[in-house]
C-alpha cells in the first residue's frame, strides 16, 4: 500500500496492506501519472507530471514518511500540491485522484482524512469544469463515486483488521489464562499429594511404629533387668522411637507453608488479618479469629484439615455471600477440636447445593476432608440468615497435652 503503515515507529501498524496490494497502487499511480504526461497539451502539464511522479517515488523510500505521522502530513502535503499544479495545467491529472484518496484514507487519522478525501474530490470536479467540460452529472458522480469507494474500502479493512486485533488479543489472553490455570492445577495437586502422604505416613506407619514402641515398652518393663533378652528390646524400642522421629520429620517436611513457621492458631490469625488476600481486606467481609478453651499440639493432619477448610469456608463467603462480617472461632474441648466460620451474608439452602467442580472449595470437598479423619462436617444456612460452618475432628488423650505457647 502507501509508504506509511505505522503513525508511530513503537506502534504496531493500524491497517498493514500486503506488499501485492501496494505494488498494486505503485502501478497505478505510475501508470495515471504517465498516462496523465502523454495526454498533456503543454510541455509545463508533462513537466507537472513528472515531479509528482517524483515526490510520490521520494515519499515511497524514505523512511521518516513510514515512521512518523508527521511526516507522512508533510509528505502529502508537497504530493498533494504537486497534484494541484498539475490539474491545474492538464485536464488528465483528475484520475490520480483515486490512489490518492487511497494515500489520505491510510496515512491520516480519520479526522483529517476524510476533509481531505472531500476536498480532493472537489478539486477534481472544479478542476474539470474549469478546462471547458460540460456540467452534467458524470462529472460530480466519478469523482464522489471514487472518493466513497475508497473510504468505505479503507475504513472497512480498518474495521475488520481492529477485529481481528481484539481476537488476537483475547486468543493470547485464553492462552495464558489457560497456562495459568494449568500451573494453578499442577501446584494444588502437588499441594494435595503432600497432604495425603503426610496423612497416611502420621496415620499407618508413624502410628504403627509408636505402637511398636509401646509394646516394646511393656515388654521391656515386664523382663528382670538383666535378662538377656532385656538388651535386644531395648534396642529395638531404639530403633523405633528412632523411626517414628523420622517419620514425624517427613510429615512435617510435608506440611503446607502455612504452617512451617507457626501453629494452627498463628495460621488462622494470618488467614484473617490485613494483607491476606480477599480475607479480611477493604474489598471483603471483616473477618475476627478467637481461640476458645486450652490450645492443645494437633495431629499435622488435623492442622492441614483445618486450615484448608476454613480457607474453603472464608473463599466461598468473599464470593457468594455478600457478607460484611466473618468469624472463625477454634475451640479445644476435652475429647475433640471444633472449627466455626459464621458470616452473615445472603444464606442459601443447604440442600440445594451440588458438588463443586472447582477442586476443594465446595462443601462436599470440605466434608469429605473432615470425615476422613473421622470427624464431623456441618452446615446451617437460610436465605438472609448468614451460613455457619462447624467442623469437629476427635481427640484422643495423648494428642490433649497442652502447648508450651499457650492462647494464640
Amino acid at each position: 500500500m502507501a509508504p506509511h503503515s505505522s503513525p508511530r515507529p513503537a506502534r504496531r501498524p493500524l491497517t498493514p496492506a500486503p506488499f501485492v496490494l501496494r505494488l498494486c497502487l505503485h502501478l497505478l499511480m505510475a501508470g495515471l501519472l504517465v498516462l496523465a504526461a502523454v495526454r498533456a497539451h503543454s510541455a509545463a502539464g508533462t513537466v507537472a507530471a513528472a515531479v509528482t511522479g517524483v515526490v510520490y517515488a521520494a515519499g515511497s523510500y524514505l523512511p521518516p514518511v513510514r515512521t512518523s505521522r508527521r511526516a507522512a502530513a508533510v509528505w502529502l502535503g508537497v504530493l498533494g500540491a504537486s497534484w494541484l499544479a498539475m490539474l491545474w495545467l492538464t485536464p488528465e491529472a483528475l484520475w490520480v485522484a483515486f490512489p490518492l484518496y487511497f494515500l489520505q484514507l491510510h496515512l491520516l487519522p480519520v479526522r483529517w482524512s476524510l476533509p481531505a478525501v472531500a476536498l480532493t474530490a472537489g478539486a477534481a470536479i472544479l478542476s474539470y469544469v474549469g478546462h471547458g467540460a460540460a456540467l452534467n452529472p458524470g462529472v460530480f458522480i466519478g469523482p464522489l463515486l471514487g472518493a466513497a469507494v475508497a473510504v468505505a474500502t479503507v475504513l472497512g479493512y480498518q474495521a475488520l483488521y481492529r477485529e481481528s486485533e481484539r481476537r488476537r488479543r483475547l486468543i493470547e489472553e485464553l492462552i495464558g489464562a489457560r497456562a495459568e490455570l494449568a500451573a494453578a492445577e499442577r501446584h494444588a495437586g502437588t499441594l494435595a499429594e503432600r497432604e495425603r502422604l503426610a496423612r497416611e505416613i502420621h496415620d499407618t506407619l508413624a502410628q504403627g511404629l509408636s505402637s511398636i514402641q509401646l509394646l516394646l515398652r511393656a515388654a521391656e518393663r515386664a523382663l528382670p533387668p538383666d535378662s538377656p533378652a532385656a538388651g535386644h528390646i531395648e534396642r529395638a524400642r531404639r530403633a523405633a522411637q528412632d523411626n517414628l522421629a523420622e517419620a514425624r520429620r517427613f510429615v512435617r517436611a510435608l506440611t503446607p507453608s502455612d504452617l512451617e513457621h507457626g501453629s494452627l492458631a498463628a495460621a488462622l490469625e494470618r488467614l484473617c488479618g490485613p494483607g491476606a488476600g480477599a480475607y479480611g481486606s477493604e474489598a471483603g467481609p471483616r473477618v475476627r479469629f478467637s481461640v476458645s478453651g486450652t490450645p492443645v499440639e494437633l495431629p499435622t493432619p488435623y492442622e492441614v484439615a483445618l486450615l484448608r477448610i476454613a480457607q474453603s469456608a472464608l473463599a466461598n463467603t468473599v464470593r457468594h455471600a455478600s457478607a460484611s462480617r466473618a468469624e472463625i472461632t477454634l475451640s479445644f474441648m476435652d475429647a475433640s477440636v471444633t472449627l466455626d466460620v459464621v458470616d452473615d451474608g445472603e444464606g442459601f439452602e443447604p440442600g440445594s447445593v451440588r458438588p463443586s467442580s472447582e477442586g476443594g472449595f465446595g462443601l462436599p470437598a470440605m466434608r469429605a476432608r473432615a470425615e476422613s479423619l473421622g470427624g464431623t462436617f456441618t452446615v446451617e444456612s437460610a436465605p438472609g440468615q448468614g451460613t455457619a460452618v462447624a467442623v469437629s475432628l476427635p481427640l484422643s488423650p495423648e494428642d490433649r497435652s497442652p502447648t508450651a505457647g499457650g492462647t494464640a
